[in-house]
């Protein structure tokens, strides 16, 4: 039910948040788990979700859409995510329980990329919410 996605910067200097989402190693017993880091080991994104994975399968592959695609959509649902974790008087904290630390400056790769956005793709799906102002191609 609690949806749980992290993008961990290691070796970076981002501002770190108190709403910032940080894993245990025990978190993941009962979601699904999506761990993929760039090559430089420098960013990862773990999703922990039930079902993403099953549902990743039925979504276009990679390759279809280039990684500036990705990034532009990536920052506007990141932007519109964390609005959201800011104002827990209009969204509940189930739903937006912690800041996403994605930095539009940084190159955090393709495959970074595109769990992200499907991730956000999944979860207006799963819950309903419309976090951005697209229409799904």
């Amino acid at each position: 039910m609690l949806l749980l996605i992290a993008l961990t910067v290691l070796g970076c200097n981002a501002l770190k948040q108190d709403k910032t989402f940080k894993l245990d190693k025990n978190d993941a017993v009962a979601y699904d788990t999506i761990e993929i880091a760039n090559d430089s080991l420098e960013y990862k994104i773990i999703i922990l979700e039930v079902g993403f994975n099953a549902w990743l399968t039925t979504q276009r592959p990679r390759g279809f859409f280039s990684q500036q695609y990705l990034e532009n959509r990536n920052v506007f649902y990141v932007n519109e995510y964390n609005n959201r974790v800011n104002e827990p008087s209009r969204f509940s904290r189930d739903l937006y329980p912690f800041i996403i630390d994605y930095l539009p400056r940084v190159d955090y790769g393709y495959e970074v990329n595109y769990l992200l956005y499907h991730y956000f793709l999944f979860f207006e799906e799963k819950y309903n919410q419309n976090l951005g102002y697209f229409n799904r191609n």
